[in-house]
């Protein structure tokens, strides 16, 4: 087997710094060299500061510190996205991270609740969410060090710096010998077999690798303009194809989790982190102009504007392949899936690990490709089903941006998720599925599709019995939050980040 002598990274920001971050902690001591290429003049979109739990995965298997990790990103914790407005105006629900209750004998909690809202328990789902409680009620306490408690079962994530998250994993990669090369590449020189040979910088140098990373951003400059992989278009069933992003200064305590908060023609997102916090608004083209887009969020944030708004175009979707050849497409260059589940960095996170599975030697086996081509696929499907569901069954009709996503077709495999619920309360399992069953439970109830039977099994349980339980452990979990820290109390006890300094 001939191994890879060298790994060529064409870009930096987010994804080509995790990337590397990676790669150097699997080669810090060889046989395989990782050189990665940016420059500080295209800089990086920066909008990706949310993320969900599988990101600290990421940070504990490359043995980085956590609490090290968020002081140096300027991060705060997330326990779940609040969605206000979705189906109908002056809606609210929860997506927590986490469980919600707790099994009865075999049967799983949300059989046993459905049971009960059927014969007219009050209760709601999120009453047992610890997440949702927590987060509701600005509290914060790691569930790993609250064993034993009503909050054991909750998880969490972080909101942080995405600029300064590429720095913090710039410093890990170079310290563990990934060369870092300042340019930008302008042209790519292929081999005979269509594989890339080459890239060549503006400034003449060039730059051979055995592979390719391409983390180019919207410009995929490999796999889309040299390699020329065609991209599969969603925004017949994602109608948003813009964003304005903004930062500003924080007015009020850090809530601990991503709002996500539905508008006239698309949705605005807030995402505090310790130092600011960052603002955007997620819009259709075809029924806002850029300016008004601007105008909207910026009426809407809190506090001081520390950055001037930015608009970012994009085209939801991924290219036909992921890995073509000798070239592995990860983050934008790759796809976009708009960022309402907070999945941007989990995609790149996610690329990077199934690479390292299916790791090629020289001759790039396609079978491997073939393999990674359809786990990626799965992945970026069941994340676009589950962004279209906050969309189209939506009861919103009062502009012309949610009377037409009345009017989208849902993808064949989201109508088969949501007939299997509304049949049974069951749930399509995957392979590597991200969103578990208590995030699928949740939107579809946030969202007003409820299954019209439990599984039967449940009755062998008294509903006395299953009514008692709930009677008793949603006040139990209520009190028991109570009594934990506010989050910016945890947060300046724990792991306060240093200030930063204005520029004057």
């Amino acid at each position: 087997m001939a191994h890879l002598n060298k790994i060529v990274i064409v870009g930096g920001g987010s994804a080509g710094w995790i990337c590397a971050a990676m790669l150097s902690h699997y080669f810090q001591n060889g046989p395989t060299q990782v050189e990665l290429i940016e420059s500080e003049e295209i800089g990086t979109i920066g909008v990706g500061e949310s993320t969900i739990p599988p990101f600290l995965q990421l940070i504990r298997t490359l043995g980085i510190d956590e609490q090290d990790f968020i002081q140096q990103t300027q991060a705060a914790f997330k326990l779940a996205i609040r969605f206000e407005n979705w189906r109908k105006k002056d809606e609210v629900y929860y997506h927590p991270f986490g469980q919600i209750g707790g099994p009865l004998e075999v049967n799983e909690f949300y059989q046993c609740w459905l049971r009960a809202k059927q014969n007219g328990h009050p209760s709601g789902l999120q009453d047992f969410a610890p997440a949702t409680v927590m987060a509701d009620t600005g509290k914060f306490m790691l569930p790993g060090k609250a064993q034993r408690t009503m909050i054991a079962n909750a998880n969490y994530a972080l909101h942080i710096d995405a600029r300064l998250v590429a720095l913090y994993l710039r410093k890990f990669a170079e310290a563990r010998n990934v060369k870092r090369t300042e340019g930008i590449v302008t042209d790519v020189v292929t081999r005979p077999d269509g594989g890339i040979e080459k890239v060549i910088m503006k400034d003449g140098r060039e730059v051979a690798g055995d592979f390719f990373i391409d983390c180019s951003g919207f410009r995929s400059l490999l796999i889309g303009k040299t390699l020329g992989e065609p991209f599969r278009d969603w925004s017949d069933v994602l109608l948003c194809d813009r964003a304005v992003a903004t930062q500003t200064e924080n007015i009020s305590p850090p809530h601990p989790y991503t709002l996500a908060q539905a508008q006239d023609f698309g949705w605005r997102w807030r995402i505090p982190l310790q130092h600011r916090a960052g603002n955007g608004y997620v819009y259709s083209s075809k029924y806002l102009s850029d300016d008004e887009a601007t105008a909207t969020l910026l009426s809407q944030t809190e506090g001081e504007v520390l950055r001037d708004p930015w608009v970012v175009h994009f085209k939801t979707g991924m290219r036909e392949r992921l890995w073509v050849k000798n070239c592995v497409a990860i983050g934008l260059a790759g796809g976009f899936i708009e960022p309402l589940e907070s999945t941007a960095l989990h995609l790149i996170y996610k690329g990077m690990d199934y690479l390292l599975r299916f790791f090629p030697d020289m001759d790039a086996d396609q079978t491997l490709a073939a393999e990674y081509n359809r786990r990626m696929t799965v992945d970026y499907e069941e994340i676009r089903d589950f962004v279209v569901l906050h969309y189209a069954v939506t009861q919103r009709d009062d502009t012309p941006f949610w009377r037409e996503y009345q009017k989208v077709e849902l993808p064949e495999s989201l109508q088969q998720r949501i007939a299997l619920f509304k049949a049974g309360a069951v749930l399509r399992d995957g392979v590597d599925d991200m969103f578990r069953a208590p995030s699928w439970q949740s939107v579809m109830e946030g969202m007003g599709i409820r299954p019209q039977r439990y599984q039967q099994l449940v009755d062998r349980i008294p509903l006395s019995v299953i009514n008692n339980m709930l009677d008793k452990s949603a006040p139990m979990l209520a009190e028991f939050v109570a009594t934990l820290p506010n989050h910016e109390d945890f947060l300046r006890e724990h792991c306060p980040a240093e200030p930063l300094k204005r520029s004057a």
